[in-house]
């Protein structure tokens, strides 16, 4: 039995669907059964309000089960923490291989504080016993269209930087794939991008061609990007995020394009363009 979590969400929730679809033995755990979504035969075991840090309740919920996707908990200051219990109570409940979705660079030296959380997290599960399977994605192409301020321009230390963005299905569709055949994964690595890498610059002219509306791209300094961002009265380490995002492609370390979904998916990853267009209500809100 494979167990999916996050099936409340996009990657989750599409993956156990696509599992289901090929009559694999799938259980979805999530926090609120209620919100599981309506995938015929799918089995749903609750993990509890905390998440993952419920460890007793998260390894109760996967027994049985010898694979788990772990989709990485939302971004918080001891996301790490909550990976480690996870991985612990995968471990103890029997679960023979974790397939974890990271972050394209994972490093422990990474510009974007976030990609070293992941790859401290793939150093739990190298030494957890498992075996394991890493799923590095890039930056969605989902939050292309929340990049924009509400002055129709895009802020942000990224310069001349290019980044391949890949969508949020495609990495779904990646996922369940791997799944399908765990075995022929173990121990394997993927990068998965887009087609092509560009500049948050080309990105602001595609989002203007669809919306009517002018969408343009500021480059800051990293001073200025924290500046801007201080009055939001958000928490360091979510600043740190935002901002080193963009730094990151800025450096040139998101300016990597990976044949790894066209090999295994037989299909062409989509770009921003063709994102876009088959998403219209994610940008909806930018029209003039």
């Amino acid at each position: 039995m494979i167990a999916v979590t996050g099936v409340t969400g996009g990657i989750g929730g599409r993956v156990a669907q696509l599992l289901e679809g090929r009559g694999v033995d799938v259980c979805g755990l999530a926090r609120d059964l209620a919100r599981v979504p309506g995938v015929a035969g799918l089995e749903a075991r609750q993990i509890g309000p905390r998440g993952y840090r419920d460890e007793p309740l998260l390894r109760e919920a996967l027994a049985g089960a010898s694979t788990l996707l772990l989709v990485s908990a939302s971004e918080s200051a001891d996301r790490v923490v909550e990976h480690a219990h996870a991985v612990s109570a995968a471990a103890d409940a029997g679960v023979r291989h974790v397939v974890y979705t990271s972050f394209l660079g994972a490093d422990p030296d990474a510009t974007f504080t976030f990609a070293q959380d992941h790859y401290a997290t793939e150093q739990l599960i190298r030494e957890s016993g498992m075996a394991w399977t890493f799923l590095r994605n890039s930056q969605y192409l989902d939050y292309v269209p929340k990049l924009v301020g509400e002055n129709g321009v895009i802020r942000g230390p990224a310069g001349e930087g290019r980044c391949a963005w890949v969508a949020r299905s495609d990495v779904a569709d990646f996922a369940a794939a791997v799944l399908a055949d765990v075995g022929a994964h173990e121990g394997v690595t993927y990068d998965l991008t887009g087609p092509e890498a560009h500049t948050v610059a080309w990105a602001a002219e595609q989002l203007s061609a669809v919306t009517g509306r002018e969408i343009t791209f500021k480059n800051e300094t990293v001073q200025g990007a924290y500046e801007s961002r201080f009055p939001l009265d958000r928490p360091d380490w979510e600043i740190d995020g935002w901002v080193t995002s963009y730094v990151a492609i800025g450096t040139g370390e998101m300016d990597v394009v990976s044949d790894a979904i066209p090999t295994l998916l037989g299909r062409e990853a989509l770009d921003l363009p063709g994102w876009l267009e088959a998403n219209p209500e994610a940008w909806a809100h930018l029209r003039s």
